[in-house]
């Protein structure tokens, strides 16, 4: 019988991405003292040239210029809050980078998108495993990172279920940890994955334990069956690219709440980024496929 282990669960949750079509990459060779640099320092957590590339192919029409300064606009992100940070990027990312230029002797406002939501197979999606981080001081290494052209979307903690200690819940804890001493690799955040290779749960950023949630089908027909991992089906159904990218876009929300010091009068503004379950993703998208369907009929008729 093969023993399971951490790098099992890796190696298997990087074979399904793959299949998906992702590249893998492993970590160390792209680090700046491996065999292929990427990156200037364990600092950097994006893919600099990589995003580069990505942002003149999906904006030929923008000045270069133009293009280097909505780099530098995400680069520049800077609250002391992560979540700011994250709301920030999330809005830059989703709604486009606004930019203005001189066309033809007039000042022209325009926008830089990141990524090609029209079209997914337009982006370069990357797996990674073994990305080091070091900020101030503290060395984190993820297990498995997400790459959207050279953005990582996504962060994957595994843990072995053979280990009765290494539980879904100690996944959580080590994501928390990582947000407090590696917070840069989180501003740009879409969603985070917890799994021991059997469960798997999704979660935000700012998702307490309880909010992280199974993605329990791979086609949003019919639930999956318990002789599959629910990795397996997280994987299948919410990380393929048209998904992955239809979720982030369209089903992440930043709530934001008041609340009143009774004793002082002082109005505080909390927010809490939501991620869409599931059941939710699915039957909205339902709906606005019937939608869409009633329209080109009423069109052709």
């Amino acid at each position: 019988m093969t023993k399971i282990t951490e790098n099992t669960i890796e190696e298997f949750a990087i074979e399904l991405l793959e299949r998906l079509g992702y590249q893998y990459i492993y970590a160390p060779d792209i680090a700046h003292d491996g065999e292929r640099p990427e990156r200037n320092s364990y600092e950097d957590v994006l893919l600099t040239e990589r995003l580069q590339n990505a942002i003149r192919r999906i904006n030929p029409k923008v000045p270069i210029d133009s293009q280097e300064e909505a780099l530098k606009e995400i680069q520049r992100i800077n609250s002391p809050e992560l979540l700011a940070n994250n709301e920030a990027f999330h809005r830059m990312l989703t709604e486009g980078i606004n930019v203005s230029y001189q066309k033809e002797g007039h000042q022209r406002g325009d926008l830089v998108w990141l990524v090609d939501f029209e079209t997914p197979e337009n982006n370069e999606f990357i797996v990674a495993n073994q990305f080091t981080v070091i900020e101030n001081g503290n060395n984190k290494r993820p297990d498995v990172i997400l790459f959207v052209n050279g953005i990582p979307l996504v962060v994957i903690e595994l843990k072995n279920p053979a280990d009765e200690n290494a539980t879904i819940k100690s996944a959580f804890k080590q994501l928390q940890t990582y947000k407090e001493i590696i917070p840069s690799l989180f501003t740009y955040n879409g969603l985070m994955i917890i799994s021991d290779g059997l469960e798997a749960k999704a979660g935000s950023l700012s998702a307490g334990l309880t909010r992280f949630m199974a993605w329990k089908s791979a086609d949003g027909k019919e639930e999956a069956s318990n002789l599959v991992s629910q990795l397996e089906t997280l994987i299948n159904g919410m990380l393929n690219k048209e998904t992955l990218l239809d979720l982030i876009r369209h089903f992440v929300v930043f709530e934001k709440s008041k609340k009143e010091d009774t004793k002082t009068g002082i109005v505080s503004i909390s927010t809490v980024k939501k991620l869409a379950a599931y059941h939710q993703y699915y039957a909205v998208n339902r709906v606005s496929s019937k939608r869409c369907n009633l329209l080109k009929n009423n069109e052709i008729s």
